[in-house]
């Protein structure tokens, strides 16, 4: 597509699911992307494999985000390596799929240190190294953030915080040239949602798909493709929004009460 030729794109959970279709997506539309993993190593060196043979620059780097001194020397290793960075996608994610009344205290410091406190970090972090270069920042927000889910309100809620620090940091960043976007994904055909769902999920794919107006439940990739768009000079007008990627699933009632009995 040529949208991001040239440009040097960070991926943050990059090893599978939504950030690994985001990693192919950016490289297909140009760009030189930074392959970020917490475990899963081989995952994540395939997917630096496959945009090499694209023919763009691919570096595996890995760190655990929930530390700030590995969020740090994930961006001095992209510093040393590159000097700058265009793109910054905010994918990585941890959270406890439980009630609200059955949260610890642990649970929610894990998933607001990733997700908030240390996001904040990054961008702090990554702002330095897009002066001058019209950079852009991408958050992943949730279907959960403006509805409730069964089990979702640990992570919800540290999205809806996310989603709010995006409308700040876009205030924030626009003197600088940097727009910084959001997109909240519908059900994504992921690892996250097999988890998520575990047996019932043959059964909420089915309910989604019969209550999405598009009539499937989406691919990674749809998502990803929105990723290209805020992340390109067609977006360039465009801060502080929030995208909704969901196939019209949030303009119908949704299936999640319905297959958890409630």
């Amino acid at each position: 597509m040529g949208l991001l030729v040239s440009k040097k794109a960070l991926v943050t959970g990059s090893s599978r699911g939504i950030g690994r279709a985001a990693a192919m997506a950016f490289a297909k539309a140009g760009a030189d992307v930074a392959v970020h993993y917490r475990r899963q190593q081989d995952q994540a060196e395939s997917v630096a494999e496959e945009i090499r043979a694209l023919g763009r620059e691919a570096v595996v780097i890995q760190a655990e985000l929930e530390d700030p001194a590995e969020v740090n020397r994930l961006f001095d290793e992209i510093g040393d390596k590159w000097g700058g960075l265009d793109i910054f996608m905010a994918n990585a994610a941890a959270s406890a799929f439980k009630p609200v009344m059955e949260l610890k205290a642990h649970h929610l410091e894990r998933t607001y240190r990733l997700l908030v406190g240390n996001f904040v970090l990054s961008v702090q972090r990554a702002v330095p190294l897009m002066e001058g270069r019209d950079g852009r920042i991408i958050t992943l927000s949730g279907h959960g953030t403006h509805f409730t889910l069964p089990r979702y309100g640990n992570i919800a809620s540290a999205k809806a915080a996310l989603e709010s620090l995006t409308r700040y940091l876009a205030a924030e960043l626009g003197p600088k040239h940097i727009t910084v976007n959001a997109i909240a994904p519908g059900v994504i055909g992921t690892e996250s949602e097999q988890f998520y769902m575990g047996e019932k999920l043959e059964t909420f794919d089915a309910a989604c798909r019969a209550a999405t107006p598009l009539g499937r439940v989406g691919d990674p990739e749809d998502v990803a493709d929105v990723a290209v768009f805020l992340a390109s000079g067609l977006a360039r007008f465009v801060t502080g929004q929030t995208l909704v990627v969901d196939g019209g699933l949030t303009l119908t009632s949704g299936p999640f009460q319905q297959v958890f009995g409630i």
